[in-house]
Order: structure tokens, then sequence, then C-alpha cells
């Protein structure tokens, strides 16, 4: 693995972190309102409900699974960007190092997200199950009273599915990656281009808030596009727990046809209100200390 590899990988751990540990309660909301739409009637009460019933606690529940999923997916993602680049300058006949369009960025972000979804599946699935855990239990679909911990998740999944069962909701998880992170990287640097044209500057010299505002601008583009998947990717990884083993088209329609189409988008709320602090910090972090790291490598 060359230096550059590293760094990308690395500041993209960095980036993961910064991300969980700015957005998780919104995430906790989101993925309870996904797998139990009919338990909340918006966003407040989900939130609210959960703060009264499991405290600060419960809306931070599952932020190992988390961390341990977003660093795992954005150091794999952000070292696969770097390289996927290197795959579209060769494709385009393009020299090493050439800079490449905001378009061209977005494709290599795009192929980048199937290397992404392979590292982040099993670890999100056991933060979804413990993020709706207390709804599973109150609702009778799996027994009480136990102590739920990312260890105890692991082993029910080891012991019901084997090591596969933590890939339940791959596909899905797939289908969402690669239109999602089109959308997400290509307008990321859409932003980012139309504020360096804005201030007269390059991209690299926006500023903190113009970058912030780009990575929110770009993961909100992303949920827009890819939540209905999502939705449905949180319902296979969550109600697999109680032995129910469906596929994506049935999940699918399962959801339609109980809810409607709305309920594909419930939970939304919480997401983009969480996707312009957590990815305004992730895009901060990879940017600034890749920055660092290769000040400091050139040095």
């Amino acid at each position: 693995m060359t230096i550059q590899a590293v760094i990308d990988f690395a500041a993209g751990a960095v980036g993961g972190t910064a991300c969980v540990l700015s957005g998780q309660p919104f995430d906790t909301t989101k993925v309870k309102m996904q797998t139990f739409p009919n338990a909340y009637r918006g966003f407040i009460h989900c939130f609210t409900s959960t703060w009264r019933q499991v405290g600060i606690r419960g809306l931070y529940k599952g932020t190992t699974p988390a961390l341990i999923a977003n660093i795992s997916e954005n150091a794999v993602l952000f070292l696969s960007y770097g390289r996927c680049q290197d795959v579209v300058r060769f494709v385009c006949g393009m020299d090493k190092g050439s800079s490449l369009s905001d378009i061209q960025k977005a494709t290599s972000g795009s192929m980048a997200s199937i290397f992404s979804a392979m590292a982040i599946c099993p670890t999100e699935l056991v933060k979804c199950r413990l993020q709706a855990m207390h709804e599973m239990e109150a609702s009778g679909k799996v027994a009480s009273g136990q102590r739920s911990t990312v260890w105890t998740v692991v082993k029910t999944v080891l012991k019901n599915n084997g090591p596969l069962g933590f890939y339940q909701g791959l596909s899905s998880t797939i289908v969402r990656e690669i239109p999602g992170y089109f959308c997400f990287f290509g307008a990321y640097e859409l932003c980012r281009s139309k504020f360096a044209q804005y201030f007269g500057t390059d991209k690299e010299n926006i500023g903190i808030l113009p970058l912030m505002f780009s990575g929110g601008f770009g993961g909100a583009c992303l949920w827009i596009v890819v939540y209905p998947m999502d939705c449905v990717k949180s319902r296979i990884q969550v109600h697999s727990l109680a032995g129910r083993q469906e596929g994506f088209r049935k999940t699918l329609i399962g959801v339609i046809r109980t809810g409607g189409f709305s309920a594909l988008y419930s939970g939304l709320t919480p997401t983009l209100i969480r996707t312009f602090p957590a990815n305004g910090a992730l895009f901060l972090a990879y940017e600034f200390s890749r920055k660092f790291m290769m000040e400091k490598v050139g040095g």
C-alpha cells in the first residue's frame, strides 16, 4: 500500500469518527422511525419518547458499532475513492495526477461505494438492532429482560445464522450505496466548485463553513435519493432478529402494502437534520487531516 493510500485510509477513519459523534442521536431516531413507523407521530415524538424511556444513553445506543461501521466504511470508501479516481483517469485516457471533473469524481465515488458496502454491512446490522431493540421487545417480537450489548447481538447472529448472518441486507446496502455516493461526491464537489467561483479561489481554500455546508449538501442529496432503499435495508436487518428472512423485493412490497409509499420515507426528517452537522464534520475532518498528513509526509 502506497503512502497516499495510507493517508486516504487514515483521513477517512478520522472523518468517520467525527461523523458518528456529531450525528448519532439523529441516526438512532431515524432507525426507530424506519422500523416502527406506526409507533411514533414524528421526529420530535420519537426523539422525546426515547429520551424519556431510556435517557440520553438511548439516543447514543449503538454508538460503538456505529463508530466501527463509520470508521471502517469511510476508511475503505476514501481509500477506494482515490484508487477509483485512478481507474477513471485510465479509462478516460488521462495522465496520472490530472484533475478530474465533478462528474468524474462522482463516478469514482459511486465505484468506491461497492467496496465500502462490504465493510459497513455487518456493523450496521448490529447498530440497527441495538437502536431498535426497545421497540422489538415492546412489540413482543423478541424476548425482553436481557441486557442488549454489542456482544450479545453478535452472539445471537452467529448462533442463529452463522458468519453470513452479518450480511443480511447486503444487496439493499449495495443498491443504496451506488447511486447514493454518486450524488454524495457529485453534490459535494459541485458545491465546492460553486463556492470557489464565488470567492474567486480554488476548491481547497474556500474556508471551513463553505466546506462543511458542501459536505452537508452532499449528504442531503444522498439521502433524498436513497432513503427508500435504506428504509428497506433497516427493516431487513432489524426484523430478521425475530426470524423473518424476507429479501429486498418482499420487504419493499410489504412496507408499501402496510404503510403506503410514505412509510418508505419515515424518519427522513431526522436524517436531513443530521446530515449537515454529521457530513459537514466528516468532510472537515477528512480534508484537514488529509492535508495535515500530506504536509508532514511532504515535509
